[in-house]
């Protein structure tokens, strides 16, 4: 026996959904959960408008040493310290871009005074 993941053999002996009954069940017949709740045509809209959308850039893991304080600081901020932490350095290389963008337009106009 293959019980290899996601074989033929492992994936039918753990499918046991009768699925000619399930399709020929009317929607009046479905029971609605809190595990399973009723959904409405505008919640389904606004799944399907998200489909499509750019995959989010693939993060990286990387060993980075930080001060302790600093780590403790983020940390004490809950959960989701690590995507914080991430936006501040982002907010700081933006920074920086525009930074150097301003100086090298300041180094042009210099240079075009300088002409005249």
């Amino acid at each position: 026996m293959n019980t290899k993941r996601g074989s033929r053999v492992t994936r039918s002996a753990k499918d046991k959904t009768d699925w000619l009954k399930l399709k020929s069940t009317p929607d009046s017949a479905i029971r609605f959960t809190k595990d399973a709740p009723r959904t409405s045509p505008t919640e389904w809209a606004e799944a399907i408008a998200h489909h499509g959308l750019p995959v989010p850039v693939r993060k990286e893991q990387i060993a980075l040493r930080v001060d302790a304080d600093v780590l403790e600081w983020f940390r004490a901020q809950g959960a989701g310290w690590q995507t914080r932490m991430n936006e501040v350095l982002k907010t700081y290389r933006a920074a920086m871009a525009r930074k150097v963008r301003a100086e090298h337009r300041h180094a042009a106009d210099a240079h075009k005074d300088a002409r005249r």
